[in-house]
């Protein structure tokens, strides 16, 4: 006998799993972007507050996606819905990450792996699409076994 959720329980911790990364970005993307307001101004250049600024509403825009998509993850476990999770995750961590990060003084080169956290982002809004697209006609629903 396996101690192993069942489907719905696997499903219920990836929504719980989703929804709390989605508030930890929350809440790290409004300090940030209150760091960048008040504590970046006029220690940096306004370019380098632009770039700040740029990757604190990413994130914040992209934690909220994260909320929703856990929302939707509670109706059932939907693989289209546990890539967009992870994606926008690893965007967000990527894509932010490496704009703070060179604002503060990292190499600039951190410019080159920031487009692949864009690439992360937009592949999870085509999984959110492809749960659109799927979940009419239940494709997207692994079949039960037994």
């Amino acid at each position: 006998m396996s101690s192993s959720p069942g489907r719905s329980g696997r499903a219920s911790m990836g929504a719980r799993r989703t929804l709390a990364a989605g508030a930890v970005l929350g809440l790290l993307g409004v300090m940030a972007g209150a760091f960048g307001a008040h504590a970046l101004r006029g220690a940096v250049s306004e370019r380098d507050l632009e770039i700040w600024q740029t990757g604190a509403h990413y994130q914040q825009l992209h934690a909220v996606v994260l909320v929703a998509v856990a929302v939707m993850a509670r109706s059932g476990h939907r693989r289209a819905l546990a890539v967009a999770s992870l994606l926008l995750t690893a965007g967000v961590l990527v894509f932010s990450g490496t704009l703070y990060a060179m604002v503060l003084g990292g190499p600039r080169v951190l410019g080159a792996i920031t487009p692949l956290g864009g690439l992360c982002l937009m592949g999870g809004w085509a999984a959110l699409l492809v749960h659109a697209l799927t979940m009419a006609r239940g494709d997207d629903v692994p079949p039960t076994s037994g």
